[in-house]
């Protein structure tokens, strides 16, 4: 591929709910623009851009990746995003580097929750949008139906620009209503139409909506709005240039339609990205000038490409990135070999020797650099905003099925995570677990797919277990610890006596008041050696126990016998004995949650934590949603991503952190300590 100047250049993401058709709409525009010589299907698994097995066998998009392209004198590098929201941290790194986007909406299913979550994220980032409702060949297609759906659900001022000619089985073309002309693709020929007149039926139909786009055109321009205003009609060039200024502004969403499947529409939606959607920069002249600054390039995605190992995939934003050369990554201050850089098209691969400000590129094998960090010429210290993932919340407990593989899935782990930003893996160090923490069911099933397959390591998965607490309601007195032993030559002996007590704002204490050398004082850190050790497993169910004051008030010893092991053992004896006697009771740890939902699932989401036994904390306003506080038990959130989803339709977000440690009720105390009961007899 050739080297294109920024303002030729258009970085576009093609994003929508999962299952609108995003990935054949990509596949259509390569073909369309003649990049691919066949127009691959998601159902045969051989797209250009849902290469990997896990997104072949599913039939979903779980990477973005770029499909770069040349096409009427400009190079378009589409992001191809993933549509669940198991994935959706692909997404937010592909909004990062975008000019702009193609949403795509399905003709049946019209609005879904992924469409609206995706189009807030635009919002946020004032992000040009054009839209594409896609399927109108399909069963139950209804164009005007979405139109007023996307209208009803959706912000900014949403403008057919072509409408279609039939429906579902009738459909065979769409109208333009810039030019007034009617492309009719018949049977067989491909991305070609034949502009015709436009019927006499829809005569009605598009006189009403060439008014909406001559209307939404001229409040884009002052100019154009007063020649409105005075009854002047705008010419296809005036209307052009008006809808142009209202999608670079944010205000104005024009909508296109057709078939990615069978490439209808896919012509005009091609052209209107290079017509409608922005370049990186504005002008030829700022394009040179930003040419000449000193690198600056931040990476958005980084993968394990099976031919050439780990990619990172970037875009310039200042000066020029060079195949073999040296630079900086002033993140982490670690200089990186840049090896070829390379255009992506899919897994294809076509190396070029330069990329220029606002082109997006991959390189492979970089050592330091992760998703999300700048890299620069050397001297130049600038940090570009990062990407800020989502914080993955749904967790599983894994461990190797073969024994000794535990480095083996520490290094695989250590791999995945690489390329992930969504994932997580933490060591829980009290129920020596190692926890797996993602965005969903989906994204942890396929992340343990590909530990397998590409991996080789196998695990077992379970839910993470409670990491509960015991401790005591009530002092106790003067509790006795006895270790006699007597083996033949030297014994063993240690004696001690201890008071115990609850103790509110600290985990542990140890005094001693031991007067007269009842204690030697050099046996007095192993007494408080042993209880420490004790205090790791309670009573009750063996969890360990926290909040006590332990004090060594008396005790004897042997001039021969007496150690250091002999008194640690009575002082562990000792604690036993007096946690029976001070009333211990299981403690259990609750969560401060924060959950932000539509108010519609405020009623749903309250009755859902009142029984999960949790407390509601208070509520308020959060721009359009509604934020949640509430303290819950962290046994019953460990499947909460899951249940929220259900609830609110996958438009729920929720946070939760640790708060404290509180008694549990007693019939959950019982089921925790009969189900101990239970494991520690086998």
């Amino acid at each position: 591929m050739k080297a294109f100047d920024s303002y030729h250049i258009r970085n576009l993401a093609v994003v929508a709910h999962g299952g609108a058709g995003k990935t054949s709409l990509t596949e259509a525009l390569l073909f369309c623009a003649g990049a691919t010589k066949r127009l691959g299907k998601v159902d045969e698994g051989n797209t250009v851009t849902d290469y990997f097995p896990e997104e072949i066998k599913r039939k979903v998009t779980i990477h973005t990746v770029p499909a770069s392209f040349e096409w009427n004198n400009h190079k378009l590098n589409v992001l191809d995003t993933p549509g669940y929201s198991d994935f959706v941290g692909d997404v937010i790194a592909a909004l990062r580097v975008v000019e702009g986007l193609v949403f795509v909406v399905s003709a049946v299913a019209g609005v879904e929750v992924q469409t609206e979550v995706i189009w807030e994220m635009a919002d946020e980032r004032r992000l040009p949008i054009v839209a594409f409702i896609n399927k109108m060949d399909r069963e139950n297609a209804n164009f005007f139906n979405v139109l007023a759906n996307m209208r009803e659900r959706l912000s900014r001022d949403i403008v057919p620009v072509h409408i279609p000619i039939g429906e579902a089985g009738d459909f065979c073309g769409t109208i333009d209503l810039l030019t007034g002309k009617a492309l009719i693709y018949e049977p067989g020929s491909g991305s070609k139409p034949v502009e015709t007149s436009i019927p006499n039926d829809y005569a009605e139909q598009v006189s009403q909506y060439q008014e909406q786009l001559a209307e939404a055109a001229a409040e884009s321009d002052d100019d154009l709005l007063e020649k409105y205003l005075e009854g002047e009609r705008l010419s296809p060039d005036e209307l052009a240039l008006g809808l142009h200024k209202g999608v670079a502004q944010g205000k104005v969403v024009p909508v296109f339609c057709g078939s990615a499947l069978n490439n209808i529409g896919i012509g005009a939606l091609l052209q209107s990205i290079i017509d409608l959607l922005p370049p990186p920069i504005s002008s030829p002249e700022e394009a040179k000038s930003i040419a000449e600054k000193p690198l600056g390039a931040l990476t958005f995605k980084t993968l394990s490409d099976p031919y050439v190992g780990r990619l990172t995939f970037f875009k310039v934003i200042e000066g020029v990135m060079r195949s073999d050369s040296l630079v900086l990554n002033s993140n982490k201050q670690t200089e990186e070999k840049v090896g070829q850089i390379l255009v992506m098209q899919g897994k294809n691969q076509f190396p070029v020797d330069l990329l220029g400000p606002g082109d997006i590129g991959a390189v492979a094998k970089l050592q330091a650099t992760s998703t999300g960090e700048t890299l620069t010429s050397k001297g130049n210290q600038r940090v570009f905003e990062g990407i800020d993932f989502p914080e993955p919340n749904l967790a599983i407990a894994i461990k190797p099925k073969t024994k000794g593989d535990e480095d083996k899935l520490s290094n695989a782990l250590a791999k995945l995570l690489e390329e992930d930003n969504t994932l997580k893996v933490e060591k829980n160090l009290e129920t020596k677990e190692t926890l797996l923490l993602g965005m969903g069911e989906m994204h942890l099933d396929i992340t343990l797919e590909r530990l397998q397959r590409k991996f080789g390591v196998e695990v077992t998965q379970s839910s993470p277990k409670v990491p509960y607490r015991e401790t005591i309601r009530i002092p106790v007195k003067r509790v006795e610890g006895k270790h006699k032993k007597q083996t033949g030559g030297h014994g063993q002996y240690g004696h001690v006596f201890i008071d115990v007590e609850p103790l509110a704002d600290q985990e542990f204490a140890f005094e001693e008041t031991i007067f007269g050398g009842a204690v030697p004082k050099q046996y007095i850190p192993a007494v408080e050696k042993g209880i420490r050790e004790a205090l790791n497993e309670g009573i009750l169910a063996g969890y360990p126990v926290t909040n006590i004051k332990v004090t060594l008030v008396d005790g004897s010893y042997h001039p021969v016998d007496s150690s250091e092991m002999a008194f640690k053992i009575a002082a562990a004896l000792a604690l036993r004995k007096a946690l029976e006697q001070a009333k211990p009771v299981l403690l259990e740890p609750i969560a401060n949650v924060e959950i932000r939902v539509p108010e519609q699932f405020m009623g749903d989401i309250i009755g859902d934590l009142n029984s999960k036994r949790g407390r509601i904390l208070g509520m308020e306003p959060d721009g359009k949603m509604q934020l949640i506080r509430a303290q819950v038990p962290m046994a019953e959130m460990y499947r909460y991503a899951i249940d929220l989803k259900a609830i609110t339709q996958g438009r729920g977000q929720f946070h939760m952190e640790f708060g404290q440690y509180e008694e549990a009720p007693s019939n959950v105390a019982e089921k925790v300590i009969e189900e101990a009961r239970k494991a520690k007899q086998g």
